[in-house]
């Protein structure tokens, strides 16, 4: 028997042509009461209209419709849920609950409306299951166009996950289709980090069965957000041999704004790749540590089974690598990023490239977008007004299209920035970044995208430019409580 739930009324639209709300707040909401049967009304498309979508991305073909699936007798708007939705579930995600997880959410739902990300990719929905609704609803059937129009994405998974899907749905824009669905999440992953900016919570709850029909209750009402994502663009000279992660992807041309004085560095002939990120990029120490952890992971899986132990071995790594204490036979001069990296930045509404000095002996940089980093900290920190006035700064919003470039001198500084008790060495807030990497004595570099480390070969001769520019469309966001 299910446990009793709430069920909660938003107190303000929640459309996302209202005004957008900040998207680190929460919504003001109300709790009453609902039960199961409600709920799979509030979400449950038509059978007819879940068939033909499951056929079409089956078949791997939009067209792919029966006729006995298109407007059938009665297809009238009002057959339309309120809120129809679709979940996409990592099932590797979450520990052991990712598979009784997905069966309660078919439940509560319906079988064709969770989507086991490892049988259907977030694209090939786009490509073939929303284009499916798309074609269905142009053939005149109202309850279809009702269904695309309030349609509703929750992500059972990770912050990549969720990167994963959003980056998908992007793709809605450069075509022209509207309205992007807004997207919501249940956290499996680690830090959470997204899932914490908008008001789902850090960790998957103890009493889950529960807890899953009062999400997705909550995300059928809550106020719709925005988040601003992040173009990345590696240029490097093209003999250099890099590994990069799944997220960055080859790029045909080498697309670096060419207003800098500072590209006369730049290979003439170079190797690029481009991805998105939603949460932060990161150079130097943590983004080693965590390349060393994940290489760990992939080739000895059984040592990294569990949250504590996970623990335990980044902790090592941190400090056989020197994080938390440089050994004393290491060149003092190799220290800090400042020997191998130069930042410039744009600023709002200005089109000239400013070079950033880069702190003494600082050896990790971030360029952050949440309010959320690493589990849940607040490395920027809460700046009183006096300050943001003195350094030119605005309060930080993962809405304003500006981004917060600051660093970590050492694993202790970077440990009482993440416990709160200090703020991170501000460096700048930017609408565009560029940071330039050239070697010497230094062979690689590391970094790390939305939890994806690689290591990063470097040119004595030629430098490799990371180049971080806003995406011009912003993704939608639900926001939880």
């Amino acid at each position: 028997m299910d446990a009793p739930t709430e069920k909660f009324v938003a107190s303000r639209p929640s459309t996302a042509d209202s005004t957008p709300m900040r998207g680190c707040g929460l919504a003001n909401l109300t709790w009453v009461g609902v039960d199961k049967e409600e709920l799979r009304q509030r979400l449950m498309m038509p059978e007819y209209i879940r068939l033909a979508m499951r056929d079409c991305i089956k078949r791997k073909d939009a067209t792919a419709i029966p006729d006995h699936l298109l407007l059938p007798g009665g297809a009238v708007a009002d057959m339309a849920p309120h809120a129809p939705m679709v979940v996409f579930i990592n099932p590797k995600s979450g520990g052991r609950h990712g598979p009784v997880l997905k069966e309660r959410l078919q439940q509560l739902m319906s079988e064709e409306q969770v989507f086991d990300l490892t049988e259907v990719k977030p694209h090939e929905f786009v490509r073939y299951g929303l284009a499916c609704l798309e074609k269905v609803a142009a053939e005149g059937d109202e309850c279809a166009k009702e269904c695309r129009a309030r349609l509703r994405i929750m992500v059972a998974g990770g912050d990549g996950t969720v990167g994963w899907v959003l980056g998908c749905l992007g793709e809605l824009n450069k075509d022209a289709k509207s309205p992007i669905p807004p997207v919501g999440v249940i956290p499996l992953g680690t830090g959470n980090d997204l899932s914490r900016s908008f008001g789902w919570g850090g960790s998957f709850p103890f009493a889950w069965r529960s807890a899953v029909k009062r999400t997705l209750h909550r995300a059928s009402m809550g106020p719709v957000a925005r988040l601003d994502s992040w173009k990345i663009l590696v240029s490097m000279p093209s003999g250099e041999v890099v590994d990069p992660p799944y997220s960055l992807k080859p790029a045909e041309e080498n697309e670096l704004d060419q207003g800098l004085d500072a590209g006369i560095d730049a290979p003439p002939m170079a190797k690029t790749y481009e991805g998105v990120f939603y949460n932060y990029l990161s150079i130097g120490m943590d983004a080693q540590v965590a390349y060393g952890f994940h290489h760990l992971r992939n080739t000895k899986p059984y040592l990294a089974q569990g949250p504590i132990s996970n623990k335990i071995i980044y902790s090592s790594f941190g400090c056989t690598q020197g994080w938390f204490c440089t050994p004393c036979v290491s060149d003092p001069g190799l220290r800090g990023l400042r020997n191998i990296l130069k930042i410039h930045i744009k600023k709002v509404n200005c089109s000239q490239w400013e070079e950033i000095a880069v702190p003494k002996n600082v050896r990790s940089i971030v360029a952050l977008n949440l309010q959320s980093y690493g589990s849940g900290s607040h490395p920027w920190g809460n700046l009183k007004p006096d300050y943001l006035e003195k350094r030119g700064f605005v309060e930080a919003h993962c809405d304003d299209g500006l981004i917060e470039i600051f660093g970590f001198k050492q694993g202790w500084h970077a440990s009482f920035v993440m416990a709160e008790l200090i703020s991170a060495k501000h460096i700048a807030q930017a609408a565009a970044v560029r940071f330039e990497l050239r070697g010497g004595d230094w062979k690689d570099a590391f970094l790390q995208m939305d939890g994806e480390p690689w290591k990063q070969p470097m040119n004595t001769d030629y430098s490799t430019f990371v180049e971080i520019k806003k995406v011009p469309f912003q993704s939608l966001m639900i926001n939880g409580v």
